[in-house]
């Protein structure tokens, strides 16, 4: 749980961080080309930056959105593909619809699990897996 919520704070200082580097390079953008600003004053005199500090600026801003965004979620994906790569017969797992069982049967891009003690048996693909192992334990029916 903690986490998830790290990794949401992460997203929210990243945003943060895009949207105030943005607004310093638009700062910067108000320099025409023969170097003055929109009411005719030197643009160094006027704390203008220049073409080259903007482009610094967008660097950064694309930068952050890598390293806080787009890396993050491609490892959490590559995580997701080895753990349904690396299911076995009698894992217990648990499907992005939230049912929960154990391993039966793994064909191909399919398994095939069994839920509780009336023995159901239910196919699906395994992209519908969302964790396993000591996350996916079975509840205890017998304590209903």
């Amino acid at each position: 749980m903690f986490s998830k919520n790290t990794s949401a704070m992460k997203r929210v200082f990243a945003i943060v961080m895009s949207a105030a580097l943005l607004i310093l390079c638009l700062a910067g953008c108000m320099v025409s080309s023969d170097g003055t600003t929109g009411d005719g004053t030197d643009a160094a005199a006027a704390g203008g930056l220049g073409i080259g500090t903007m482009v610094i600026y967008l660097v950064v801003i694309i930068l952050v959105f890598y390293f806080f965004m787009i890396r993050p979620e491609k490892n959490r994906k590559k995580k997701q593909e080895q753990m349904r790569n690396s299911l076995a017969v009698g894992d217990n797992i648990t499907t992005i619809g939230g049912m929960v069982g154990k391993i039966v049967n793994i064909s191909g891009d399919f398994v095939t699990f069994e839920t509780g003690e009336d023995r159901v048996r239910i196919k699906i693909a395994k992209w519908g897996i969302s964790s396993t192992g000591k996350d996916a334990q079975e509840p205890d029916d017998k304590a209903n």
